[in-house]
């Protein structure tokens, strides 16, 4: 899921005192819920061209699942105080996240219902962290946020609707390519 935390404790201090352990200027709790992000971004791409030659891509497959759920599980662990935007996208990944899965272990991609759903559940499960990934670009990358300092400004808003377009043609095309007949039996 979505918020990266950087850890606001001074250098000087030891473990006893509060420090935490950081990589990268991040909380090796955040360092971990990016790894599994990038890892999910990674292996849904290679899945993506998968689909794209009708390849189910086993292994790579079950890899971008699992850490893709795992980046938007991680995501509720960080602490907070209200509901935020990044805990809808948590939902709403987690739902579209089951619905694959179950299109795609259980029923075995069955039935052309089954393989839509399955393709057009992961390809949204992969916009989803590429999503969070732009707006995390947006927040901490200098120039970026320079351009965007609030995330409402064109620049971001120009990006986002850029990214979606591109993962709805994306979507159709994996779709369409993803067919019964071009599958090899399992």
């Amino acid at each position: 899921m979505y918020v990266v935390i950087f850890d606001a404790a001074p250098k000087h201090q030891n473990r006893s005192e509060g420090t935490r352990i950081m990589i990268f200027g991040m909380t090796t709790f955040t360092f971990v819920h990016v790894v599994l992000s990038l890892i999910g971004i990674f292996a849904g791409v290679i899945v993506m061209f998968g689909l794209f030659a009708a390849k189910r891509l086993d292994g790579w497959t079950a890899i971008f699942l699992v850490s893709t759920v795992a980046t938007s599980v991680t995501g509720f662990l960080f602490p907070f105080h209200r509901f935020m935007p990044s805990h809808g996208v948590g939902i709403v990944s987690l739902a579209v996240l089951a619905v694959a899965i179950l299109a795609r272990y259980p029923l075995h991609l069955n039935s052309s219902i089954w393989r839509r759903t399955y393709v057009v559940t992961a390809m949204v499960a992969l916009y989803l962290n590429v999503f969070v990934l732009i707006a995390q670009a947006f927040q901490k990358v200098p120039a970026l946020k320079a351009m965007a300092p609030t995330q409402s400004e064109p620049p971001f808003l120009v990006t986002q609707l850029s990214c979606m377009a591109l993962f709805v043609v994306l979507t159709i095309v994996a779709a369409i390519k993803f067919r019964n007949d071009t599958l090899p039996k399992a």
